[in-house]
């Protein structure tokens, strides 16, 4: 709460107990986009209403935290104040402080990315919820507006962010990505225009990049302007930049199959031994379970487009057909899953051996319901992060940030780098899970991973 703003809801990013804007949204983005491709597969794993569920859980958030055209409240609580502290949500003393971007002080990126969350949201409540989706779309296109009228990164604006989730690519990525998002939801010229008339200005085709993530879009905005021009989804003058688009696009796919030729030492991604896909030491699993559901929706988009077209093109010369890439998605999925030099699983709860000391703060103290004894800020320090045991509850779902580059791990609340878990580490995983466990089910692999497997809405 902020005076009489009311900000209850939404989710913490990881174990502590900051609400962050920024990779909250990214998080609903992934979720919805994972419906979009793979909903049949969840609904026919029973699990639609639960995804239903945790997405309107941050979009609720979102319109409550958009109380004007131009105002977003970006971050409830500060992770200086909040990592002094080691405590159950409800006992928490720390600073429920509430902080905004608006016209004087803006944010392009996480407007952009909270516009591009309502929006993908308001395609999969089409058919379920139309008024809600409604109000999604709407809330989703002031966004979207305040966001490139008002331009700066958010970092600038709200200082509290920068030590945890800086703003590094700058906003241009998510100005793209949220135009691609409300073209989807809306079929409206206009955006796929912005997309195509600020290309090369705002780096959509010129960055060739090996890693998306919360932070860095630009893939993700290449994967989806390259799907638009396989589809036919696009008018004639749209074409050449939507091939530039691709090609980029293709460069992330190749540089992940490690196959760019061209580009230099920095062209490819590097695999640890046991085949992970390795991009930095802090919770890297992201980039692997981001770029796993990445490579599967490119291989269905390769796969849908037939004859001729169905292959990515690499730097250099070289390719990647859609089968090897789909291959080398499903390979990251199965290493989080335990097919790794560890034999660990890196999805809690999940397998025989698991992280059992995950950095949470929730899970490694005694629930409120087995003790209702006040937990002090530094008392929960004392009394419970460092046990050597097991924690008390197991965040079932949660992907720790995972392995080295020599796929080591080190199961300790203290080494926060590999056992913490984030919302935006699950958030693409959900269709492809309930996906490749209708593939374990031995149906047809024709169907791997086709773009037409999602929700029965107009995409």
């Amino acid at each position: 709460m902020d005076g009489q703003v009311d900000l209850v809801g939404g989710y913490y990013d990881a174990g502590d107990h900051v609400k962050f804007g920024l990779p909250m949204a990214f998080t609903v983005t992934m979720l919805s986009w994972s419906l979009l491709e793979y909903g049949a597969d969840v609904t026919a794993a029973g699990e639609l209403p639960h995804a239903l569920e945790a997405i309107k859980w941050g979009t609720d958030y979102f319109i409550k935290a958009h109380t004007k055209p131009h105002e977003l409240w970006a971050e409830v609580g500060d992770g200086d104040t909040d990592h002094y502290c080691w405590q159950r949500p409800e006992d928490m003393t720390t600073s429920r402080q509430a902080y905004k971007v608006d016209r004087d002080r803006p944010g392009s990126d996480v407007a952009g990315e909270t516009a591009a969350a309502m929006a993908a949201a308001s395609i999969v409540f089409r058919d379920a919820n139309p008024h809600y989706a409604h109000l999604l779309l709407h809330h989703a296109q002031q966004l979207f507006e305040f966001a490139d009228k008002y331009r700066g990164k958010y970092d600038s604006s709200i200082a509290e962010v920068k030590s945890y989730y800086a703003s590094v690519s700058g906003y241009h990525d998510e100005l793209l990505w949220a135009a691609l998002w409300l073209h989807r939801a809306t079929g409206r010229a206009a955006y796929l225009d912005y997309v195509v008339d600020n290309a090369d200005e705002f780096g959509g085709t010129g960055w060739a990049i090996t890693e998306f993530s919360w932070d860095v879009k630009y893939a993700g905005v290449q994967i989806l302007a390259a799907r638009l021009l396989m589809r036919g989804e696009h008018e004639e003058r749209h074409r050449e930049t939507l091939e530039k688009y691709k090609e980029k696009a293709e460069h992330y796919v190749c540089a992940c199959m490690g196959r760019n030729a061209a580009g230099g030492a920095d062209a490819n991604v590097e695999r640890s031994p046991g085949g992970m896909l390795y991009v930095r030491q802090w919770n890297n699993m992201q980039y692997v379970t981001n770029a796993a559901f990445l490579l599967s929706a490119y291989s269905g988009y390769l796969a849908a487009a037939g004859d001729g077209e169905g292959v990515a093109s690499c730097a250099g010369g070289g390719s990647a057909d859609a089968g090897e890439v789909f291959a080398l998605a499903r390979s990251q999925v199965d290493y989080v899953l335990g097919s790794n030099p560890r034999g660990m699983s890196y999805l809690v709860g999940y397998g025989e051996r698991f992280p059992a000391r995950v950095h949470h703060r929730a899970a490694s103290i005694v629930p409120y319901k087995d003790s209702k004894e006040f937990i002090g800020c530094a008392q929960g320090f004392d009394d419970w992060f460092g046990r050597r045991g097991a924690n008390p509850n197991v965040v079932v779902g949660a992907i720790v940030g995972g392995p080295d580059r020599r796929d080591r791990f080190r199961d300790d609340r203290e080494n926060y780098m590999q056992t913490e878990a984030c919302t935006y580490n699950t958030a693409p995983m959900v269709g492809m899970f309930a996906m490749l466990n209708r593939l374990s089910r031995h149906e047809s692999p024709s169907t791997t991973s086709s773009p037409e497997m999602g929700l029965s809405v107009n995409r």
